[in-house]
């Protein structure tokens, strides 16, 4: 079977979903994080060499706190996704009549017949008991597991992809526009990021995008006044 013109293919989606959601998160995080590490301290100083120490330390330290928490908790996800494997298979092999009934009326629950609920239930178990399972008490599919290091490695990616952003924008201009053009060029990049993430989710786009507008806005600004003022009283 294909899928109709306009809708995914089934095959992999969860990965494929699972990539992106991790890398639309990291670019999310590598701007705004390091556009606020690097406002801030363009609020205390001009230094350059300031400001690129802090901006490649933010990226570097980011991207590897972020792939590390992907791996760690897509890692998490995929482990339980096995052990509910292997209690299904187990639970088939030790009371296939148990569980034969326990997917026909899974079927009924859904508004099969008592008939046809029985029928498909046999059908599929004939052909594929356990994916039949799975797929009905659990959601899961066993060729489509998450896998950790696409999530990791795409996070970091996308985290340093993003940084890379705010870090230009603030040692490109000359030091009188600096700030300005971060805040814009950040604004306009969370804008479309945020865009990008509710096309994913099948959500509305403008109102993902305005959250994360007004959100970097209020970290931007909040980090350069206390860059500001640190920056005014000597402490830096």
């Amino acid at each position: 079977m294909t899928a109709h013109e306009g809708e995914p293919h089934v095959a992999g989606l969860g990965q494929r979903l699972n990539w992106l959601r991790a890398g639309v998160l990291g670019a999310n995080d590598g701007i705004v994080s390091v556009a606020s590490l690097v406002v801030g301290v363009a609020g205390a100083t001009t230094d350059n060499a300031a400001l690129l120490t802090a901006g490649i330390a933010g990226l570097v330290g980011g991207a590897i706190s972020m792939a590390l928490g992907e791996y760690v908790s897509v890692s998490s996800q995929r482990d339980s996704e096995r052990a509910l494997i292997a209690k299904e298979r187990e639970e088939l092999r030790t009371m296939p009549t148990a569980e034969l009934a326990e997917l026909t009326g899974l079927y009924r629950d859904r508004g099969l017949s008592e008939e046809t609920a029985r029928r498909v239930a046999e059908e599929l178990t004939a052909h594929d008991a356990l994916s039949a399972h799975l797929e009905v008490e659990l959601g899961i599919d066993q060729n489509d597991l998450v896998n950790p290091w696409h999530a990791a490695i795409s996070s970091a990616v996308a985290f340093t992809l993003g940084a890379l952003l705010p870090l230009l924008a603030i040692l490109l201009p000359p030091p009188e526009w600096r700030v300005p053009v971060t805040f814009v060029a950040v604004l306009i990049a969370l804008a479309i990021t945020g865009a990008v993430s509710a096309r994913i989710g099948g959500s509305p786009p403008l109102r993902a995008s305005i959250r994360l507008v007004i959100g970097g806005a209020l970290a931007l600004a909040a980090t350069w006044l206390i860059g500001t003022l640190l920056g005014t009283t000597g402490v830096v």
